[in-house]
């Protein structure tokens, strides 16, 4: 395999003037000082994997490039930006929330009837909330950008073979290398060698080639590291992995020098940065379920690294703070660093801004409904469904903090009522706060390798009889057989599978066929308010349930108002949608600040699908444009959780929704519809007589 390399004169030209300033600067905090104070989070997190190098645009470099700078000298000082870019932050930030709050009290003016001069103040609000929100999320998108610290620790492509050799190389600064035999790469134009502005990009390359890759400058901004991170485990395993970044470490750490341009403090550095980003990132599915993983990098900073160099205290505090959040239970994150709960609570604002502003437009302009014979989505509809600023249907609610009154102080007496006498939309709330609580405990990793688990099209992957622990993962396994895989994808698909059979239950014992009517209305427009509030799990699961083959035969559907079916078409166009594209729910808007639970099922076919084929050249080389759009789908799931739901918990309504969904998951549904007489038609019995005399007179005329 060829590199392609342009060597080292055309790969120095391309370096900036700000990266060598930052090099410079950085010699003051190098591997000789232990004292490490601008500890951060370097998880490129999942914009990065999504958008690759198109996640920092240049107006956020030079935005950058302009911060900081003296006016006497206008020499650029890295602490000065970071003073700078927290204050402007801190104060939009601020500017942001209490217009919120003024926008709020105009809101509930208008609804008095109080202040007619309110109605023309609101558009003219809204549009600079939408203006100052634009702005927060340059800023913060600017702020992870310059938290790209491990990029000045990156080398040229044509040192990486070097970096094979664990960096003992003496001739690692002045012998470039040519070509190659570890990477591939293609070039977007011709003789990019003589053209600065062609761009060179990855095609495939060996598990060491690919390793080795995460050395090369800009592979964080470019997003090739939280690529990899997301799935370097079809080509390797975790202690392969380690091992190549601790041995990277140990062959250069007593070797690297003060000088921050040389390629062992760069390669030394760089290591820990790549360790540091795995940990932050992938903690739970690599290092908490694989104990020896863990105790081997424990044990390896604390003998080697811990009394040499600051990054030893850092990383074992990193690990404590992951397990701590591991055990507690918390909800997943890609960064390390916690927001202040002033920040939550101005981003809980904003979601429930974007809301109430959404509701402004009629969710009459939306249509999922689907003629009748009609095949898949067309390009026109898909355009269609893009259409607005939310991309998908509007909230059917105006406002998510108010808090769900429902008494189930007398739940056990009145039992199923419960769900007839609360609203769909609070039901909904409370549905979506349980899918969410188990939603945001998955990792981007555990939709890969989804047939080694035996999840299957159309079909929950482990029987009811069967536990996950007894699943085989010698079929159809696409990653090394020593690599530990966590099954916590499984939980979610059971979880989904629990949820409609409890739909499926609740309505077959009914025992009135006014009643399965009503409930069969209810779970509807549940759906319906859950896919309008982008609740896709649940509304995909309420939907599977309807479509039981038992309670699709009930004779309640017969009579079921016409608005209402129609919910049911609403419902089936979803689940079109969903699965005409990966990465539907990504489109529109860059940054979304709407919150949104995909369907673990239907993003686990996605991912199959991208699966199907080979991983591996004729050669060997392993195929990275594959991986990179494996990781690319992967990414929304991060990208999802970052935007939770800021519903009002009614904890007495959840608890008695998981004590249905535990009775009735492992349902029999035939059994249960066996012992109900409203499952089933019923023929008057003047009419039965009737045509039992005409068969008799029949069978009668036969003989004669």
């Amino acid at each position: 395999l060829q590199s392609n390399s342009c060597g080292p004169g055309c790969a120095e030209e391309n370096i900036s003037s700000e990266e060598q300033a930052m090099m410079k600067i950085a010699g003051n905090s190098s591997l000789a000082s232990p004292n490490l104070p601008d500890f951060c989070g370097c998880s490129p997190g999942w914009s990065s994997a999504f958008y690759g190098a198109e996640c920092f645009g240049s107006e956020v470099h030079s935005y950058l490039k302009n911060l900081g700078k003296q006016k006497s000298s206008e020499s650029q000082n890295i602490d000065a930006k970071k003073v700078e870019l927290e204050q402007l932050l801190m104060m939009e930030t601020k500017n942001y929330r209490k217009t919120i709050k003024f926008y709020q009290k105009l809101l509930q003016k208008e609804r008095r009837g109080k202040g007619p001069e309110t109605k023309s103040m609101l558009p003219k609000l809204r549009g600079q909330l939408q203006e100052m929100k634009s702005k927060v999320q340059f800023l913060e998108l600017v702020k992870k950008y310059q938290m790209m610290y491990a990029e000045q620790w990156g080398v040229e492509s044509y040192v990486l073979p070097t970096v094979i050799l664990h960096g003992k190389a003496d001739t690692m600064d002045t012998a470039p290398m040519d070509e190659s035999p570890l990477l591939l790469y293609y070039n977007t134009e011709k003789h990019q060698c003589n053209n600065q502005n062609g761009v060179r990009v990855l095609q495939a390359g060996t598990a060491l080639g690919l390793m080795a890759y995460l050395y090369s400058r800009n592979a964080f901004l470019e997003g090739y590291v939280q690529q990899f991170l997301y799935t370097f485990r079809y080509f390797c395993t975790q202690e392969e992995f380690l091992q190549f970044l601790l041995d990277r470490i140990s062959s250069t750490l007593s070797s690297a020098s003060l000088d921050p341009s040389a390629s062992l403090t760069k390669i030394c550095n760089r290591s820990f940065y790549i360790l540091q980003a795995w940990i932050e990132d992938c903690y739970s599915v690599d290092f908490a379920t694989n104990t020896d993983l863990l105790g081997t990098l424990k044990e390896f900073i604390s003998s080697k690294v811990a009394s040499l160099n600051g990054y030893g205290e850092r990383l074992l505090s990193l690990l404590e703070d992951a397990s701590a959040r591991k055990s507690g239970s918390t909800d997943l994150c890609s960064g390390v660093d916690k927001c202040e709960e002033e920040s939550q609570d101005g981003r809980k604002t904003l979601h429930s801004l974007c809301k109430k502003l959404s509701g402004d437009v009629s969710r009459k302009n939306f249509y999922w409904k689907l003629s009748k014979g009609m095949g898949p989505v067309t390009q026109y509809q898909r355009e269609r469904l893009h259409t607005g600023s939310g991309v998908l249907p509007k909230p059917c609610c105006s406002s998510v903090t108010e808090e769900s009154s429902v008494s189930l102080a007398r739940a056990d007496e009145v039992g199923p009522d419960v769900l007839t006498e609360c609203s769909a939309q609070q039901l909904c709330w409370q549905l979506t706060l349980l899918q969410q609580e188990i939603f945001n405990k998955c990792h981007p990793v555990h939709f890969l390798n989804s047939r080694a688990l035996g999840v299957k099209d159309k079909c929950v992957a482990v029987p009811k009889a069967v536990s996950a622990e007894t699943v085989s993962l010698k079929v159809c396994n696409l990653f090394l057989s020593k690599c530990i895989q966590d099954q916590y994808l499984l939980q979610l698909l059971k979880n989904a599978d629990s949820i409609s059979s409890w739909v499926a239950a609740e309505i077959v014992t009914c025992h009135t066929t006014k009643r399965q009517v009503s409930l069969l209305s209810k779970f509807l427009l549940i759906a319906k308010c859950c896919y309008e509030q982008r609740n896709f799990a649940t509304a995909m699961q309420i939907l599977a349930g309807l479509e039981n083959l038992i309670v699709r035969q009930l004779p309640a559907w017969k009579i079921l108002p016409a608005k209402v079916a129609e919910i049911m078409e609403e419902l089936k166009a979803v689940e079109v949608f969903l699965k005409s594209d990966s990465l539907c729910l990504m489109e529109g808007d860059r940054f979304k600040t709407l919150p949104t639970i995909p369907s673990a099922h239907v993003l686990a076919m996605h991912v199959q699908q991208l699966e199907t084929g080979g991983f591996t050249m004729t050669n060997g080389a392993h195929k990275w444009t594959k991986l990179r759009n494996i990781a690319k789908v992967v990414s929304q799931v991060h990208a999802f959780q970052e935007n939770p739901y800021t519903y009002a918990p009614d904890f007495k309504l959840q608890s008695y929704l998981r004590q249905r969904i535990t009775r009735f998951k492992d349902a029999d549904i035939s059994a249960l519809a066996a012992d109900n007489c409203a499952n089933f038609h019923q023929i008057p019995a003047e009419k039965q007589s009737r045509k039992i005399q005409d068969t008799l007179r029949r069978m009668k005329a036969t003989f004669q």
